[in-house]
């Protein structure tokens, strides 16, 4: 079965100074010879010159994906990671003062991650933390941080943090894939708080 085609109708040239009247050869022309076009042509331009920029963007981009380190792609996740627990605690108390004050607040690590490396992404082992007074000021504030922990999440959760854990280490798909997760709970929790 064969589909037929209706005739195109005729149209008037987009260009002011001709109006010519003539029947389109493809969908979406809009002049009427390659002499109209290439007066028609500057009134594409700029939407042309944004298309490259955007394209050469896209291109820069790749470039400098490609050229991330392991650490750089820590970065990233870690910066994804920090970004959701900010989110995830918003409106909650300091883990270590309990100031809720309006300053800034920061994802801070009960195990550091020098000392427990396995702990930098665990959801338990981080919490929202005032940035200048405990996180900055008292490097974490431990002494007060272990109390605010074991009444957040159960003294065994607490001792299971403090025990022993098997060594990670991520490889960059890992990491690429826990930046994009933790990116899409960050937008979760505030479309939801939105």
């Amino acid at each position: 079965m064969t589909i037929e085609r209706k005739p195109a109708k005729p149209k008037k040239c987009r260009v002011e100074t001709c109006r010519a009247s003539f029947v389109p050869s493809r969908m979406g022309q809009a002049v009427c010879s390659p002499a109209c076009a290439m007066i028609d042509a500057p009134r594409h331009e700029p939407k042309a010159r944004k298309a490259l920029i955007e394209i050469d963007r896209q291109e820069i981009k790749l470039r400098k994906e490609k050229l991330k380190s392991r650490a750089d792609h820590m970065r990233d996740t870690q910066k994804a990671f920090n970004a959701w627990v900010r989110e995830r605690d918003a409106g909650q108390p300091c883990i270590s003062c309990g100031t809720t004050a309006d300053v800034q607040y920061c994802a801070g690590h009960y195990r550091t991650t020098a000392a427990a490396p396995e702990l930098r992404f665990e959801p338990l082992n981080v919490n929202l933390q005032c940035n200048r007074n405990c996180n900055m000021g008292k490097s974490g504030n431990l002494l007060g941080y272990r109390p605010g922990l074991i009444k957040k999440v159960g003294a065994e959760a607490v001792e299971w943090l403090e025990g022993p854990h098997e060594a990670k280490k991520y490889t960059v798909d890992e990491l690429k894939a826990m930046t994009a997760e933790y990116r899409a709970k960050t937008k979760e929790l505030k479309r939801a708080a939105a």
